[in-house]
């Protein structure tokens, strides 16, 4: 059997390598003028097309069903692009190419590297980049962190924020509802942007705000819903988050507006992008110009028909997933992700599917991307969703996380060690009382870094430590996907009563805002926020998605908790070290009841590390009952007491620790 692998291994990589060998005979172009260069006197198309015979560029008056006002024959240019420049101004049209291969026109596409689209994105538009800013855009500037471990990213969907209709918000569902301020829900208590900026969170990660397939800009009054990881134009803001998505001004503006708006009150602003496929395949944009080049192909795809005919690889189980070591595909997405910093100020990205992705590419990104803007926030999955023919040894795995440069890979183990694996509902984690939990919580709280005291043989996914620091870890236990916290909890602890699982809720998030790594909320959580029990709420209504503005007045505790912790963490470094040197000779979970099943506790020598706090004593509780732990020597204070903000308080001897609870002392 393992020889048998051993040739079918040996047939996919020859067959990937026939096929990668036949693409590197394209030539690759080096200039930075691919697209459209607009001036009020000319306008110079470039695209790149190695295989055509022929490329036409063509123009319209409309960006949606408008008809043909004339076409033009393009020149063939330099290391396989097609050049055509027009004299004039013309500002406002619209336009496509054309290309044809082995005699026969491909369908017409709009320019792959467009800024500007017309509705539904199926045309490109003449935009003068220049006119798309709002006032005061030249002295945007966005708000500096010492280092990415000081971040606090909070998961946010532009539609689920505003829509619900005790938001208060009046632009719902748009890239300008999340500029409004003083807005609040039915009690008075803030919502929006004020509420962001209340809670505490540093960095706000936007759910895909590009311009993406599944939701028709036409009718924006329709019953429609995606969280948008279907992407159409990479360099456009998504339409239907605009007030008027037949205008390609209108969303370019207004999406500045809001990373205006952010900078403004201390937020950054973070994009959620997917470089890994495309919504469409054979018909993709980039298809139709070279055909099969920008997507890995299975090892039966036969490399005289580059198509593949059906043979495309699928990684990302969306049909398709995206050839990043190539050049010409590795040079769209850096311009891609230096365009958004560039020109919308954008101060970091979340990749989707990273692990599609090439470790070459990534760290390439990384690379220049820090030129530009120093200390930018880059994470991203290290997974993907099924076999992919690049081996994984080049892949940006999480497994391989200490391979990239600055940039950070979601655990998934301190994920499902908190509330239980996402692939089973009804599988509890350490704050339902699930047994044996409790190394894989050391492993979370140490970022993923090497530690002494980590027995990772018993960590439940990884088995040995895969950061090089806690920049190299995102640390979670909720996200867009799957159930919500509150819905999982309320499925898995199905004998627990609700103010039980308020107190795991509580537990969950003070052990992600209290760990070592970059911590990550999704949105809502800090006051409950349910599904309705959907576990993949992707194309859902707004009745299942939207935020219930009202929750906030009604699990008030929950929030004070979680707005507290945030400050917390803001305030004593001791929470967010920077180097796994650090961790591991600061944090000891060698005292009281470390051995004791679903307790863990560990001491923070906070005064190495210019904390106030000079030592920091955290305890968790998972289990259904009462534990008392030993305290080590010395005069302690209470901050938070069994899920409860209790500050200055003295404690001597030992802690009584109730059950799904939290406790930090101090001394200081």
């Amino acid at each position: 059997m393992k020889k048998l692998c051993g040739l079918l291994f040996f047939f996919l990589v020859f067959s990937c390598n026939a096929q990668r060998n036949d693409f590197d005979k394209y030539p690759v172009y080096n200039g930075t003028d691919l697209g459209l260069t607009y001036t009020s006197s000319e306008s110079k198309f470039r695209i790149w097309a190695p295989t055509a015979e022929k490329a036409q560029l063509l123009f319209y008056n409309e960006g949606d069903k408008g008809i043909q006002t004339g076409f033009e024959d393009m020149q063939k240019s330099t290391a396989g692009t097609w050049l055509k420049i027009m004299k004039g101004d013309l500002l406002g049209k619209f336009y496509t190419f054309r290309v044809m291969i082995n005699g026969k026109w491909m369908d017409e596409v709009p320019d792959p590297y467009a800024k500007s689209v017309g509705v539904n994105g199926k045309k490109a538009m003449v935009v003068d980049l220049n006119k798309t800013n709002p006032d005061g855009w030249n002295k945007d500037k966005s708000p500096i962190l010492k280092s990415v471990t000081d971040a606090i990213i909070y998961e946010l969907h532009v539609r689920d924020a505003s829509i619900d209709d005790n938001s208060g918000i009046k632009n719902k569902g748009k890239f300008l509802g999340l500029t409004e301020i003083g807005t609040k829900n039915d009690s008075g208590l803030s919502t929006g942007l004020d509420h962001l900026k209340e809670l505490g969170v540093t960095d706000i990660h936007l759910l895909p705000c590009f311009d993406f397939n599944s939701v028709d800009e036409s009718k924006p009054d329709s019953a429609q819903y995606n969280w948008g990881y279907d992407p159409l134009n990479y360099n456009v803001p998504e339409g239907s988050y605009s007030t008027n998505p037949y205008d390609g001004v209108t969303r370019i503006k207004e999406f500045k507006e809001l990373v205006q708006a952010f900078h403004q009150n201390g937020l950054r602003l973070i994009m959620d992008v997917v470089y890994n496929h495309t919504a469409l395949t054979e018909n993709s944009y980039f298809n139709q110009l070279v055909p099969g080049y920008y997507y890995r192909q299975t090892a039966d795809a036969r490399p005289d028909d580059p198509v593949g005919r059906g043979k495309f690889s699928n990684a990302t189980a969306c049909g398709n997933e995206i050839a990043s070591e190539r050049p010409m595909v590795r040079k769209f997405i850096l311009e891609s992700v230096k365009y958004w910093v560039q020109q919308y100020h954008v101060d970091g990205f979340r990749f989707d599917l990273m692990g599609v992705m090439d470790i070459k590419t990534m760290n390439l990104i990384s690379k220049e991307l820090n030129k530009i803007k120093p200390g930018i926030l880059l994470y991203g999955e290290g997974w993907t969703a099924g076999a992919s023919p690049l081996p994984d040894s080049l892949r940006a795995l999480k497994k391989y996380a200490y391979k990239l440069d600055r940039i950070a890979v979601f655990s998934d183990d301190i994920r499902d060690a908190i509330k239980g694996s996402v692939f089973d509902a009804a599988d509890r984690g350490f704050v339902s009382g699930k047994p044996g939990m409790e190394p894989s919580i050391q492993f979370g709280v140490v970022a993923s870094c090497n530690h002494p005291q980590v027995d990772y043989s018993m960590v439940n996914y990884s088995k040995a430590p895969y950061a090089a620091g806690p920049f190299n870890t995102v640390t979670y236990c909720e996200c867009h996907d799957n159930h919500t916290l509150w819905d999982k909890l309320f499925i898995s602890a199905i004998h627990a009563t609700e103010n039980e699982r308020r107190d795991m809720q509580k537990l969950s998030l003070a052990i992600v805002l209290t760990s070592q790594g970059i911590p990550f909320l999704h949105a809502g959580t800090e006051f409950l926020r349910s599904k309705k029990g959907n576990e993949n709420s992707y194309n859902s209504p707004d009745s299942i998605n939207e935020i219930d503005w009202g929750l906030k007045t009604k699990n008030a505790d929950v929030y004070q908790l979680v707005k507290t912790l945030i400050n917390m963490r803001k305030e004593h470094p001791a929470f967010r070290m920077t180097t796994a040197k650090e961790i591991a000779g600061n944090i000891n979970f060698e005292y009281g009841l470390r051995n004791a099943p679903g307790i863990v506790t560990y001491l923070i020598n906070g005064e190495a590390v210019k904390d106030s706090w000079k030592k920091i004593l955290v305890a968790f509780n998972g289990r259904g009952e009462q534990s008392v732990t030993l305290l080590p020597k010395g005069n302690w204070k209470t901050f938070i007491q069994n899920n409860m903000i209790i500050r200055g308080f003295d404690v001597a001897e030992k802690a009584v620790l109730d059950p799904h609870s939290c406790t930090i002392l101090f001394q200081d």
